[in-house]
């Protein structure tokens, strides 16, 4: 608003009047539209909130799919959080959708939510950056924010990965599949890592013809699977990076009566009664959770120290029926 006034020649009190709808005379006003139009400026009701140490007991959280268990997960323990706070959680879901990622943030703070915890879709956060330089508190969970300086509460995705792929060498395997979604998703890009670092540890040469990315729903996973067992030298083992893949993989093996070793990363609702063995890189959703979701509030209540990273472990779990 000062930059608005320097620019309209103008007082800064003439600049909140015409910003907040208040009576001013219409040359004014066209001063000030049009120094507002130049510089690009939004009111921030953040900053206002701030000024006033109002808050207005509400906190937004935005992750990608609610029927996900996963995320279904993270928004009960993060309400859950929230009304011990005395606050009210605001959900909603991008969809996957970095466009509809942008707007839902941008919608929340100009609804003076007092933080916001964010399942990430798109790979650029900076045009949140104003906001978290104001004072909003951010918190980022499962995958960590890009462009942006903020806490984020993250998975062991590389070594769950590394320990997964390994458990499948230990059993002497050397041709492993590897199921993977896009690797621009940071996620992805660690698993990928970590089962490539375990392959190298056991001398295995890496092989590109094992690797199928950009995998996202389970029937993709399924395809996959078939091209690989119908290779001259089909894998005798596969490595899914995610539970949906697994599912695929899971139909598909089923389906051919193959043998073949498998894990995956991420646990998922009935995998104790799959009828094959199968083996998932397991954490708990909850701690997930409930770390971001305390951090956020401890945030809210002032803490001002820098922005950390808090990576939660993995562990392999045996599931299945045999």
């Amino acid at each position: 608003m000062v930059d608005v006034a320097r620019r309209a020649d103008v007082s800064l009190k003439t600049v909140s009047r015409v910003v907040n709808d208040e009576p001013v005379g219409q040359e004014l006003v066209g001063r000030v539209l049009a120094a507002i139009a130049e510089l690009g400026f939004r009111r921030n009701d953040i900053a206002r909130n701030l000024r006033s140490r109002q808050l207005n007991a509400t906190v937004g959280l935005l992750i990608e799919e609610i029927a996900n268990p996963f995320y279904a997960t993270i928004a009960s323990v993060a309400a859950e959080i929230a009304a011990a706070h005395g606050t009210m959680l605001i959900t909603a879901s991008s969809e996957e959708d970095p466009e509809r990622e942008r707007a839902l943030l941008q919608d929340f703070t100009q609804r003076r939510v007092d933080g916001l915890l964010v399942v990430p879709a798109g790979l650029d956060h900076s045009f949140l950056r104003r906001e978290v330089e104001l004072g909003m508190p951010v918190v980022f969970l499962d995958r960590p924010p890009q462009g942006l300086q903020a806490d984020a509460v993250l998975l062991d995705n590389r070594g769950g990965s590394h320990a997964g792929v390994t458990a499948l060498l230990d059993e002497g395997h050397r041709r492993v599949g590897l199921l993977l979604g896009a690797p621009s998703v940071p996620t992805m890009r660690e698993r990928l890592a970590g089962a490539r670092a375990a392959l190298d540890a056991a001398g295995v040469e890496p092989d590109d013809s094992l690797v199928r990315e950009r995998l996202i729903a389970p029937e993709e996973a399924g395809r996959a699977v078939a091209a690989l067992l119908d290779l001259p030298e089909p894998p005798t083992a596969f490595f899914c990076a995610n539970n949906r893949l697994t599912v695929g993989a899971l139909q598909e093996l089923h389906r051919r009566g193959s043998d073949a070793a498998l894990v995956g990363f991420d646990d998922f609702e009935l995998a104790h009664l799959m009828p094959r063995p199968l083996t998932v890189v397991a954490y708990d959703t909850r701690e997930l959770a409930r770390v971001a979701t305390e951090r956020l509030f401890e945030r809210v209540a002032g803490d001002d120290t820098p922005p950390s990273t808090t990576v939660l472990p993995t562990r392999l779990l045996k599931r299945g029926l045999a």
